[in-house]
């Protein structure tokens, strides 16, 4: 669980660059819609919204490299950039020998099984993003200072963390050559087994489709019911004009279902978690939240949303996914129909309301209703009730914001701390969060609180053995800057 809510803390930042780009999407999309469903784009308007969907497209089409880096960077110990670097390596490394041209070449069979060369095109995602990520910040944590012989001294130190990075992701690669296709099999395998399940298996696939975004093999089960892999194709018969009379299944009941829950279930989920935000943390909270609430509306972006939470409460993100297919069975079941060409939001319901195999849009409101509320009611329950960690609701306490460093002198201050934790040599890991040192330490006798408090600090807690936080405030940062120089 820490490493998790560790990594959630990393993905922070890319995750916040997300919500702008959404909304430059979505505006694009509504000025020139040729963008999304083809046609001539003529006239300064048009060429205007173009121009916004491929800047807002540049990171959301390249979000698993955002990943890359900012959990590279993130989880590494003092955020060095090395660890941003060896994550890239790892990237380079493992997408090069995993995609689809290079594998096909040294394995031949690969290319005459349909999932596998599917599954490879796919390899490029944020699930991989992330491994990549780790696999730097860990190669950095553990051989930053790695010493070799005299005749490679070169490369000792942080220079050897790309190296070794990228010798461990070429094990990784090896492993996802056999495993990776496998999984996306078994995901393909499964797809087919609930596609004649009707409603239910409407629901069931939406809520495989959410839980399986973190690892990107949603994508297998996309191929099985958005596109023609078995037979079925929901997304492009739909947008071909035909109606649930020209195939064997109700067209569009595997998109419509996604409707109520982005376009306001999402927005009453954002709610939910500004509301439950501690006091201090609201505005960092609305910043991420509300505006990744708008970019699901408008064009059905949720990435920002859903990764600003899913590793800080995946119990949560489990919850997020089980509402989707039961809002599925229940928007099926209704009768309600429409369909997506990029995502389900308000863009792709309004284009797609005119086609034939549209029915009942006019749901969409009760619908939204419902999801509104349901999401913003269950969300609430949860966050309180388990004391979730989402957005603005960090472990510091409420009161740590107030604390107020009246010495300006950091150098000091950090002297004076470390002094109290037995010097440099007692030290083995330093972190910060909006209002604390985190620190922690060989020995644990050797920390004398009493010392610590004499810096002006506002406390000192120890949540663990060798754990001990010291709540500076909102000037931490300074203190933390001038205590890492110190044990360097």
């Amino acid at each position: 669980m820490k490493f998790l809510q560790k990594l959630g803390k990393a993905l922070m930042l890319p995750v916040a660059t997300l919500p702008l780009c959404g909304i430059l999407m979505g505006i694009g999309y509504l000025l020139c819609p040729a963008t999304m469903q083809g046609g001539d784009i003529t006239g300064f308007v048009q060429m205007l919204g173009l121009f916004l969907v491929k800047a807002g497209g540049a990171l959301i089409d390249n979000m698993a490299l955002l990943f890359v880096i900012g959990v590279g960077v993130g989880m590494s110990e003092d955020n060095d950039g090395v660890g941003g670097l060896a994550a890239l390596v790892s990237w380079l490394t493992i997408t090069t020998l995993l995609s689809t041209g290079f594998v096909t070449t040294i394995m031949p069979s690969i290319a005459e099984n349909e999932n596998s060369v599917i599954a490879f095109n796919k390899i490029a995602n944020p699930f991989i993003g992330i491994l990549a990520g780790v696999i730097g910040a860990m190669c950095f944590n553990k051989f930053k200072n790695t010493k070799l012989p005299d005749w490679l001294s070169f490369f000792s130190g942080k220079r050897s963390v790309a190296i070794i990075s990228g010798l461990l992701s070429i094990i990784v690669s090896a492993v996802l050559l056999f495993v990776w296709p496998l999984i996306f099999g078994v995901l393909v395998s499964v797809g087919k087994g609930i596609a004649g399940m009707g409603v239910v298996g409407a629901g069931l696939y939406a809520f495989l489709n959410r839980l399986l975004i973190p690892t990107g093999l949603h994508h297998a089960l996309n191929n099985v019911f958005w596109f023609d892999t078995i037979g079925l194709g929901d997304l492009t018969h739909f947008w071909a004009g035909e109606t649930s009379a020209d195939v064997n299944w109700s067209l569009g009941m595997y998109m419509s279902g996604f409707f109520p829950c982005m376009m306001f279930g999402i927005p009453g989920a954002a709610l939910a978690m500004i509301q439950c935000a501690k006091d201090n943390k609201k505005k960092v909270a609305i910043g991420l939240v509300a505006s990744a609430a708008l970019c699901a509306f408008v064009c059905g972006v949720t990435e920002p949303f859903e990764f600003g939470f899913m590793f800080l409460a995946p119990a949560l993100y489990v919850i997020y996914a089980a509402l989707y297919g039961i809002f599925t069975m229940i928007t099926v079941a209704l009768g309600f129909r429409a369909g997506f060409s990029f995502s389900a939001g308000a863009t792709d319901l309004l284009f797609s309301a005119s086609l034939p195999a549209a029915a009942k849009t006019w749901l969409i409101i009760p619908l939204g209703i419902a999801a509104f509320v349901v999401f913003y009611v269950v969300f609430r329950f949860a966050i309180t009730k388990w004391d979730l960690k989402t957005p603005g609701r960090e472990d510091d306490d409420e009161e740590d914001a107030k604390a107020v460093l009246t010495n300006d002198d950091y150098t000091e201050v950090a002297r004076v701390i470390l002094e109290g934790l037995g010097g440099k040599d007692n030290i083995t890991s330093i972190d910060n969060c909006v209002t604390r040192l985190r620190l922690e330490v060989k020995d644990y006798t050797l920390v004398n609180e009493k010392k610590i408090k004499s810096a002006d600090v506002a406390g000192v807690v120890r949540p663990g053995k060798t754990s001990v936080q010291v709540i500076v405030g909102t000037k931490v940062q300074f203190v933390a800057d001038e205590f890492k120089k110190l044990c360097k």
